[in-house]
């Protein structure tokens, strides 16, 4: 008796044994995630028994664009095994009328979408609605690119979906808690969208290079109507502030269902979302900060910084800038494209700042060439290497009546930008200073020696010292709270044989973070002599009425820059100083109990009071819990000095394990509060 022809009556994923092997259980989504490099096994429900004789054919199709596909076949074999280096299929278990297939994929395939139906003989296509499943990076693979064998590290830049990122200035350093949230729902489809966006060549949706160096450019819209819209204007119209965000899965679901670039973001929110998808990827990432970043338009590895007699910084003439802090990422990949050595971790930056070939991208730039100064090797580490490394110069232009400006040199850094360089540290809720990998430490031999190699082997342009007969210093607490005054005083103290006649120029100006001047709020100006060895101190006040007018029309974080010259004619000398204060913020209390069960309600409560001296106008209380309750939004309107307000949140947690709750509070004063508490779901 003959048998019947074969057919496939269904596909059985095999998700929770598959997503478990490939460490992609998190991942909320009905489909099938796998890593490359490593089998993972389907369960074909037939019409009868396979025997060896049975043609079976897996018919595999790989989204490359909106509706382009590359097809593959993989015939069924009833063998021992694949070769693991290239895709195959081997049956590995039969029971009557089902058996059990072993697909195998190579370390180097193609990441992406594939679309999978099976083909019986007679090339009949069995009616199946197609199933499609998900490929990875897979950083355990020791054949992949990306493979790193640190498994508190893969942990940690691979599965961790909360952490922080570090924002303030150099000596006041805050850490934001950010959820990254790259297994939340939808999250890795908007991933594979990009790389299908992207329009890379078949052989590079293989390559973690070409492929980080893609996402960096489709995280910013500028070129390609990518995800996030950037903006340092202070006002946000049509959009959500950039302090507001609280993670990055929320700006990736609005990014889906909009089909339209989210708006706004700046450097840290950047950086979050590109953490987000290169995890979800699978390709390892961490959010960095590099406090008193240099922003070199000119690519010679110098920023020039232009103040006027008042000491007051000339943003329309300054085209280079110092942030006060920068936030970009890094990729962990090898570098098959350059020689031995450059392995590891490459900076990436999807903040849209300067153009690489033509769009906004930068990236991958090996550390160990930033740090060696090989501004040549690819990809951007020139300007990369300037931002951790670029001198900074100090110059006064002086007005003389009709006649053309006078521009003198004060004073060169070669120290002062590329500090405290910051991440989270892997398995820890603390912060891990970098710098070292990035840098050698300053002053020391060999970072002069980085430094003239970068600048091609030539002499450090630094002035002639002239001989100093003075010394300046502004004395200030680092930070100060909003709605109080500005109290500082500056100390001049006299190192010269005779009598000084002195002039003494202070300007007080308040400064976005990215280093651009927004207004100056107070000049002083003072004439005095001081005897030999003697020291005076000049008391500066500024009051809140002259700067808060200011802070209220701009809804960013500013803080204040004093910059402080003293100039003497006879003899001829100017030396200059300046410092940063920043406000102090109120803070959230957030009570949450420290136990609690899957599928089982508890309530969170937030508090917040306006300790501050003004009136928070437009309050607004932001919440997340990722496992817990989606982003959540209260309107509190205007919060008067001293009020307080409570908010509650119902959680019903959907996963276990350790869950965290952010809270951000903002207003137009003030942006970017947050605060944040800790639950374990069993």
């Amino acid at each position: 008796m003959s048998q019947p022809a074969l057919r496939v009556k269904g596909i059985n994923y095999l998700i929770d044994v598959n997503s478990k092997l490939h460490h992609t259980s998190e991942f909320v989504t009905p489909d099938l995630v796998v890593r490359r490099g490593q089998p993972f096994t389907i369960r074909l429900d037939l019409n009868r028994e396979l025997f060896p004789q049975d043609k079976v054919v897996l018919q595999l199709s790989l989204k490359l664009q909106a509706q382009k596909l590359q097809d593959m076949t993989l015939h069924l074999t009833m063998g021992p095994g694949a070769d693991p280096r290239d895709w195959g299929a081997t049956v590995v278990h039969k029971v009557q009328h089902q058996c059990d297939v072993k697909v195998w994929t190579p370390a180097k395939a193609n990441v992406g979408q594939y679309f999978l139906s099976v083909e019986t003989e007679d090339n009949v296509t069995s009616k199946l609605e197609k199933r499609f499943f998900y490929l990875l990076f897979n950083p355990w693979c020791e054949d992949d690119e990306v493979f790193l064998s640190d498994e508190i590290a893969l942990q940690e830049y691979v599965m961790n979906d909360t952490g922080y990122i570090y924002v303030g200035h150099a000596s006041d350093i805050t850490a934001m808690p950010w959820n990254f949230g790259q297994f939340e729902q939808h999250v890795l489809e908007v991933c594979m969208e990009l790389l299908a966006k992207a329009e890379l060549q078949l052989s590079a949706r293989g390559e973690p290079v070409r492929v980080a160096r893609a996402m960096s450019a489709l995280v910013n819209s500028n070129d390609d109507k990518g995800i996030l819209v950037g903006s340092w204007s202070g006002t946000y119209p049509c959009g959500t502030h950039p302090g507001e965000w609280t993670g990055s899965s929320a700006i990736l679901q609005n990014f889906r269902q909009t089909s339209m670039p989210v708006r706004y973001g700046q450097c840290w929110v950047f950086s979050g979302v590109l953490t987000t998808v290169m995890r979800a990827i699978g390709i390892p990432c961490r959010s960095i900060t590099n406090f008193t970043s240099a922003h070199d338009t000119g690519g010679n590895v110098t920023v020039d910084v232009y103040i006027n007699e008042n000491g007051e910084r000339l943003s329309d003439v300054t085209k280079d800038s110092i942030w006060n802090f920068h936030v970009w990422n890094d990729v962990w990949m090898k570098r098959p494209d350059l020689p031995q050595g450059y392995d590891g971790w490459q900076a990436l930056d999807s903040t849209p700042q300067e153009k690489s070939q033509g769009i906004f991208q930068c990236g991958p730039a090996p550390l160990y060439a930033i740090k060696s100064g090989e501004i040549k090797v690819p990809h951007d580490t020139k300007f990369v290497f300037a931002e951790v490394n670029a001198d900074v110069v100090t110059w006064k232009v002086e007005k003389s009546g009709s006649g053309p400006e006078k521009i003198s040199k004060l004073k060169v850094q070669p120290s002062m930008v590329g500090r405290n360089i910051s991440t989270k540290a892997p398995g820890k809720d603390t912060r891990e200073d970098i710098t070292l990998q990035y840098k050698f430490p300053e002053g020391s031999t060999e970072e002069r020696r980085v430094m003239d190699a970068a600048k091609g082997g030539c002499v450090l342009d630094v002035p002639m010292q002239e001989p100093q007969y003075a010394t300046l210093d502004i004395l200030s607490e680092s930070s100060t709270s909003l709605g109080a005054p500005i109290t500082l005083s500056l100390s001049v103290k006299s190192e010269a044989p005779e009598p000084l006649s002195l002039t003494l120029m202070v300007a007080v100006q308040l400064q976005a973070y990215n280093g651009k001047t927004i207004s100056t709020v107070k000049t002083l100006r003072e004439k005095f002599t001081l005897s030999p060895g003697t020291c005076t101190v000049v008391p500066m006040k500024t009051e809140v009425t002259e700067y808060l007018s200011c802070v209220s029309q701009l809804s960013d974080n500013l803080l204040v820059r004093v910059t402080a010259i003293v100039e003497s004619n006879k003899p001829h000398f100017i030396c200059t100083e300046d410092a940063i204060i920043t406000f102090q913020w109120p803070h959230i209390t957030v009570d949450i109990p420290s136990q609690g069960s899957l599928g089982k309600p508890f309530t969170c409560t937030f508090t917040f009071k306006n300790n501050t001296g003004v009136t928070m106008e437009n309050c607004k209380l932001q919440v997340e819990g990722l496992g817990l309750f989606k982003l959540t939004t209260f309107n509190k309107g205007d919060v008067g000095v001293g009020m307080i307000f409570r908010s509650k949140v119902i959680c019903i947690p959907i996963r276990t394990g350790r869950r965290k709750i952010i809270a951000r509070v903002t207003s137009n004063q003030i942006s970017g509060i947050t605060a944040e508490g800790f639950i374990n779901i069993s």
